[in-house]
Parts: C-alpha cells; structure tokens; sequence
C-alpha cells in the first residue's frame, strides 16, 4: 500500500499576550483541522485558568486569598506549576520568584517615566516565595501577597500542546507561542525544522540560528517590553533583590528537551547577570547570551 502524502498545516492565532503559530504535517486536512483545534483549545484553557488578567481565572481567585491572607487547596496541575516555581526558586537563589509580579504596579511600559523608588520599596516587602507555606495540595499566604505565573504557564503550555499532538499521532510538528517553541520530531522529509532568534538589538540579524529534530528554545530578553529613559533600555525582567530591571544581559536563548525548562533557564540567567554566562556553562544546555554591551557567547552563539 502506498503511504499517503504528509502536508503542512498551519494554524495562527493570539494568546497569551503574543502572536501563536502551530504547524503539523499529517496527510489528512479534516483531521488536522480537529487536531489544530484541541490544541488552540487546550492554549485558551490555561490562559482562561492561569491569566492574572481574567478576574474569574483560578489564579485570580488564589491571588484573592493571597493579598488577603489565608488558605487555598490547589488542584494536581496547579500543584505541579507550583512545584516546578518552588524548585526554580531553589535552582536560582531566590531570584526566579512567582511573588514578584507585584512590581508590575510601578513598572508600566506604557508610559515614558521611572517609577519612584519609595514605591518600588513597599511593593518589595510584599514579595518573598520563602513566605509562602507550600505543603501540597495546601497553600498558605500571608498578607499582600500575589502570584504570577507569567515566566512557567506560556511554556508550560507549549509542552502541554505538544503532548496533545503527539496523543493525536502527530509526528512532524512545530510549536510557537509567542517566541517559545518546541518541535515534535524533524519535518516529514527528514530535515530539521530551522527557528532563528532575533538579536535583541537589531531586527535583520540573527543571534542565533538552530536547526531542531526534536526539543525546544526559548529566549528571555530587555526588548519584548521595554522602555527607554535618558538613553538606557529599562526591561520587563525584573530583579526581586533591586525591584529593578536586569541590567548586564541583554538577552539569553536556551535549548532544552522541554520549553519549561527552556524558559526558566533563560530567565534566570537574565537575572543572574554577570554570573548568568557562568551558570548557563555549569548548566551545561546549548545556548547563546548577549550583554547589553554588544559581548556573545555560548556554544549557539553566531560568529
């Protein structure tokens, strides 16, 4: 019997804040269709679960408790997100912290000025993972306090669509929220899939360019949301320690098997800084980083 012709199909859509590409080569256009989308599907269930957004979304609902204080008794997936933030929280030494989103409120990048440092302050004594009481399925906050998921869900969801596909009996595909991307095998014809990584300084040039069978990349940076003030580019990834934007690493891309792990990699080094290129070493995933000074390396680095 003859084997039936794979085609690329394709699916573009907006979610979690971002522009969202999936593509798959499966023989059949109906079946694609369904396939495309359960997952599309499966990317607006964590969003409408995990968005701090939404005021109906289950986070929305903990981060009531949260400012509160109190008790609330988290599902297994919620679990796990939160398993996963606690050990990042340990790999980083603190400085990957889902507490910290509260400095949001003085960081706006909307607008042209810097936040007052005595505002920065009071939203600092509300952040602190170490706080937080964690004994699953039990989670307990003292006052003022906020979760939110905004560095582990997009990722997350990433692997989550994936292992969807892959449970459809997908075996070429690529996904691609908002920049965070994994592969399900090489292509059809047995060449890799091909994802470039913007450079954060210039738009027309690669920082790097990667040819994937299999795994995912992720990259954190100071360009997505930024603003500038007196010449310096103040970034959306925020130090807890300072309340500040990172200020050494201008942008980190990771591979790992899993976009999670792609993801928290890369943020940590970002907040790392200056020990960020050492500790991506020791980590030991293919990866590239560039300081806000122009400096590359790392073994994905373009010469």
């Amino acid at each position: 019997m003859k084997a039936q012709q794979l085609s690329c199909h394709a699916r573009s859509f907006a979610a979690m804040g971002s522009p969202c590409e999936i593509r798959i080569e499966v023989a059949d256009a109906a079946r694609a269709g369904a396939i495309l989308q359960s997952v599309i599907d499966e990317v607006e269930r964590l969003e409408d679960r995990y968005s701090r957004y939404r005021p109906h979304s289950l986070l929305s609902r903990i981060n009531e408790v949260a400012a509160a204080g109190g008790q609330v008794t988290v599902d297994e997936e919620t679990a796990l997100l939160f398993d996963y933030a606690h050990a990042c929280h340990v790999q980083s030494d603190g400085l990957f912290d889902i507490t910290s989103g509260v400095l949001r409120e003085a960081w706006r990048f909307t607008d042209g000025g810097l936040p007052d440092e005595a505002v920065i302050e009071a939203l600092r004594a509300r952040i602190g993972w170490h706080r937080v009481d964690w004994r699953r399925p039990d989670i307990r906050f003292p006052a003022g306090m906020e979760i939110d998921f905004g560095g582990i869900v997009k990722e997350y969801a990433v692997d989550r669509v994936c292992s969807l596909c892959l449970g459809q009996g997908v075996r070429h595909g690529l996904v691609n929220l908002g920049g965070d991307v994994r592969v399900i095998g090489a292509r059809a014809d047995g060449s890799p899939w091909q994802v470039g990584v913007q450079h954060p300084r210039a738009r027309a040039r690669a920082a790097a360019s990667v040819a994937l069978s299999a795994g995912a990349i992720a990259t954190s940076g100071d360009y997505a949301r930024c603003k500038v003030v007196g010449g310096r580019r103040y970034g959306h990834i925020l130090d807890p320690r300072t309340g500040w934007p990172v200020s050494f690493l201008a942008s980190v891309t990771v591979v790992a098997d899993f976009c999670l792990v792609a993801g928290s990699a890369s943020t940590i080094a970002m907040l790392k800084g200056e020990e960020g290129p050492a500790w991506l070493q020791a980590l030991g995933l293919p990866h590239c980083w560039i300081s806000v000074d122009g400096e590359c390396g790392g073994s994905l680095a373009v010469d």
